[in-house]
């Protein structure tokens, strides 16, 4: 699990009666794992301070505490990024492809809205991949697309025909 960076930690047993923490970002634990006791639990913990580059170019840190003591940092590191792909893709699912949204009351109709976000998800994906852009960014150019087209529609609609040979015959 990842915990926040403001959180204090006792680096022995004998720091933690004693009352003695220090923070966590004071750490020099980068690309390797740190055992530390929480305030709040008795049995020591793993930390690792992982540093990630953003698609903007930041870099934010994040500080993974597992509760298997012993895994080390390249195999915190491997199990992390595969549980961020799963919540990416919960995240991805629940707001790109409407799965939370779904007004049904019966088995029947909340199988087929699932069945429908799922494969919403599928193109989305296939998209990403196709594009290069994140669901987010696809998601947004499908709407602007859609607006494009229904205002081009409507402005077609509102424009009257009017056959001015026929009035005048």
């Amino acid at each position: 699990m990842a915990i926040k960076s403001n959180r204090v930690v006792a680096l022995g047993k004998s720091d933690k009666s004693e009352g003695d923490s220090t923070s966590i970002e004071s750490l020099e634990q980068e690309g390797r794992t740190v055992s530390v006791y929480l305030k709040q639990y008795d049995n020591p913990v793993l930390i690792s301070k992982q540093v990630l580059k953003n698609g903007d170019g930041s870099t934010g840190t994040l500080y993974l505490a597992p509760s298997d003591l012993n895994l080390d940092y390249a195999a915190l590191t491997t199990i992390y990024g595969k549980r961020w792909k799963v919540e990416e893709f919960f995240r991805s699912i629940k707001n790109n492809a409407a799965f939370a949204k779904s007004p049904t009351k019966t088995v029947r109709t909340q199988q087929a809205h699932f069945t429908a976000s799922m494969i919403a998800f599928a193109k989305l994906e296939r998209l990403k991949i196709r594009n290069n852009k994140n669901h987010y960014a696809m998601k947004s150019q499908i709407w602007l697309a859609a607006t494009k087209t229904a205002w081009e529609e409507l402005n077609k609609l509102s424009t009257p025909k009017i056959n001015y040979n026929k009035i005048a015959a």
